[in-house]
Order: C-alpha cells, then sequence, then structure tokens
C-alpha cells in the first residue's frame, strides 16, 4: 500500500473518530441515571465504532489467544502498553466491566474526558505519590467488590515496537494488598497503530492472555518479575520476526532462556 493511500486512508479515519467524539461524548450524559452495566455498555458503543472504524478503513484487524484464560473471579490485569488502540479495544472485549487506573488530566480533555468521567475508573494524582497508592487501593478494593477488573499498564505509558519500558510495581502491590489474582496480557498492537504516529497500518493485532498468577505468598517485585517474564517472552512470539530479539528479554528470563547462548 502506497504512503499516499495510508495517509488518506488515516486522514479519513481521524476524522471519523473526531466527529463520533464529538456526536457521542454529549449523548452519554443521557446514560447517566442508568443502572451502572447498562451506562458501561452504551458508552463503550463509541469504543466499539472506533475499532470497527479502523478494520474497515484502515485495515486493522484484531485476534485474541488464551481468551478462556480470564478468571471467572476477581481480577488485575496487568497488559503491554504500545498505543490508543488497546486502551479503546480493551473496555468492550472483557466478560467484566474494566476500571482503568490513570492520570487525572485526562478527565479535563473535551468531549473523551466527559466521557469517561461517566464509567467508574480511577483517576490519579501522580504528584501526590504515596496518597495516590492508597487511593487506588481504596477505590481497587470497592470495585473488585462491585464484580469489575482493574487493568493497569505496568510500563506506565505506551513504548516503541521492539522496546520495552521499566516495569512498575503499582498493579502487583495492588493485587498483594487485595489478595487478588494478575492476568498478564502481551499484545503488538503498536505494529499496525504506532505509539505517536499519525499513519495507521494495515495488520493483525494479536491479544495473548496469560493464565492468572496468584499473588499468594509473594512480594510485589516478585510478582511483578512473573509478569515482566510472561509478557516480555510472549511478545517474542506474537511480534513480527525480527522486531524482538534476545537482548530485550528480562535478565531473569534471558537467563533460563536455552537459546540465550
Amino acid at each position: 500500500m502506497s504512503s499516499i493511500n495510508l495517509f488518506l486512508r488515516s486522514l479519513v479515519f481521524v476524522l471519523l473518530m473526531v466527529v463520533a467524539t464529538l456526536v457521542w461524548a454529549p449523548m452519554c450524559f443521557l446514560f447517566a441515571p442508568l443502572p451502572y452495566n447498562q451506562r458501561y455498555h452504551l458508552t463503550s458503543f463509541w469504543n466499539r465504532f472506533v475499532i470497527w472504524s479502523a478494520k474497515v478503513i484502515c485495515g486493522i484487524r484484531y485476534q485474541f489467544k488464551g481468551y478462556d484464560n480470564l478468571p471467572d473471579g476477581p481480577a488485575i490485569l496487568l497488559s503491554k502498553h504500545q498505543s490508543a488502540w488497546e486502551t479503546i479495544c480493551y473496555l468492550f472485549s472483557f466478560p467484566r466491566p474494566l476500571v482503568y487506573v490513570f492520570k487525572k488530566e485526562l478527565l479535563y480533555i473535551p468531549f473523551f474526558g466527559w466521557g469517561i468521567a461517566l464509567l467508574r475508573m480511577i483517576p490519579i494524582d501522580r504528584q501526590k505519590g504515596r496518597d495516590a497508592f492508597a487511593q487506588v487501593v481504596e477505590h481497587g478494593r470497592k470495585r473488585l467488590a462491585g464484580g469489575q477488573w482493574i487493568i493497569m499498564f505496568p510500563e506506565g505509558t505506551r513504548s516503541h515496537v521492539g522496546k520495552k519500558g521499566k516495569y512498575k510495581a503499582g498493579g502487583t502491590r495492588l493485587a498483594v494488598e487485595t489478595n487478588t489474582p494478575v492476568v498478564p496480557i502481551a499484545m503488538n498492537a503498536g505494529e499496525c497503530w504506532p505509539k505517536n504516529s499519525f499513519i495507521k497500518k494495515p495488520g493483525l493485532i494479536t491479544v495473548s492472555i496469560g493464565k492468572p498468577i496468584s499473588p499468594e505468598g509473594k512480594t510485589s517485585a516478585e510478582l511483578l518479575q512473573e509478569v515482566e517474564n510472561w509478557i516480555e517472552s510472549e511478545m517474542r512470539v506474537i511480534s513480527s520476526p525480527g522486531i524482538y530479539s534476545k537482548n530485550k528479554l528480562p535478565e531473569s528470563l534471558e537467563a533460563a532462556t536455552p537459546d540465550s547462548a
């Protein structure tokens, strides 16, 4: 596909997404009086439309691997983070409503922020440090007790394709504090929807879901290492050939890999 064709498709997609946001965000306020699950479902129609548009206009398809690994009970999902695609797609792709932990500044974005403000997310002030984490634990317990799943991106921000950000222990600390299993998720959305790129590329995104990992008897650091090892190992499987080389593995996993010599 030519660069001009990619640009035109990406332009049409972005314009359509902007129009959909301007139309749908105000309508979300009509859903405010409804029971939460209904409000969540109706609000997520914007997400479904965006992902559908990305497929039809830009040729971005997706598949789930290991979906049956999802537990029938409380869970904290810890996912690789490469683009905006997963933050949009995940909202409607799992069997339970998701709770995102995000910086509170996103609430100030016109239209988009209005929509997420109507959902039971957990906005945090990163400048408050320990107080911010205490808030996550407090709200996290309530959300988990209410049947929702919490999702966090342990790298903290989007990583470039083939790169690994520094994994942070916020999600595993929450898992230990609440005694909740964590579910590691690897995905390669950045190959089609690159970080900070206007151009969207056709292709197949794979979201790979690992088996739940119990926090029982583990420190948050030990739990985080298990999550990081699984995700980065799985990234080598689902990424395009040559993108993830052996030297991008965590040191502990590299040492345990038979072909690492």
